[in-house]
């Protein structure tokens, strides 16, 4: 490894598996003390158990992310545990499923309270203490579902959107104080939370809605966590000191058709 991120401290949500654990494992191995934030604290334990093993200095927080007071109360933990926040990668988000003919009002709910309100208030916490240090990179998850339409999604999609409105509105308050902020919009990445949706796409075969997601990559595959893991470390780096506000597309070709 490089050290890009030597010294400095992360916070990853959703941290606790998929896209979240790969990127916590990344950054701890490019130098950076990460504070791993779940709903599940066992999993994000066990992470930083493994982590913490192989020689990186982490912090485990059980918190749910869309409630401000557990917010507060985490990155509170994480600056006196570890003195300041550099990088915040709101990477912790929740899918759904309905067009908008059959999707629940729990459903958009649920999408809104966790993908738009949880990186709202994670930003908002990080951002007070970035702005006080005069710099900062916040890295949010959106999706390729904010940026085309994508059948039977309607809630996530819509909250996806407002991830990237968000992260565009953030950058333009943020950079003159030296707070970058970015967006990645992935492609289908295999993780466990992706399943249920691949088995009802391909009606209970799990196999079968893999083919037919597949088919819509270009590349010829899904994505893996540790690939778009490199994508935030590239936007938590100074590697990309002039990117704020970008919309970062890791979708094998899926929007270029």
């Amino acid at each position: 490894m490089t050290g890009k991120l030597a010294g400095k401290v992360a916070v990853v949500t959703g941290a606790g598996s998929g896209i979240g654990r790969a990127t916590a494992e990344l950054f701890a191995r490019e130098g950076a003390a990460v504070a791993l934030v779940d709903l599940v604290g066992e999993a994000a334990k066990e992470a930083a158990r493994q982590i913490a093993e192989a020689g990186g200095s982490t912090l485990a927080v059980s918190a749910d992310i869309a409630d401000p007071v557990q917010v507060d109360a985490a990155f509170d933990q994480i600056s006196s545990e570890f003195g300041r926040v550099d990088v915040l990668y709101n990477n912790a988000g929740v899918n759904s499923s309905g067009s908008v003919i059959d999707a629940t009002e729990e459903d958009w709910d649920r999408c809104f309270l966790v993908n738009a309100k949880g990186t709202f208030l994670c930003s908002r916490a990080a951002a007070r203490l970035m702005v006080a240090a005069g710099a900062g990179s916040i890295i949010n998850q959106g999706s390729v579902a904010a940026l085309v339409g994508v059948a039977n999604f309607a809630s996530y999609c819509a909250s996806k959107g407002a991830v990237v409105a968000l992260t565009r509105s953030m950058s333009v308050d943020l950079a003159p104080r030296g707070v970058r902020v970015n967006v990645i919009c992935p492609g289908t990445v295999y993780t466990p939370l992706m399943e249920p949706m691949l088995r009802a796409r391909g009606n209970g075969d799990l196999a079968a809605g893999l083919a037919l997601t597949t088919v819509k990559y270009p590349i010829g595959r899904l994505g893996a966590p540790e690939e778009i893991a490199a994508v935030a470390l590239f936007l938590a780096s100074d590697d990309s000191s002039f990117l704020t506000g970008s919309v970062i597309t890791a979708d094998g070709g899926m929007t270029s058709q």
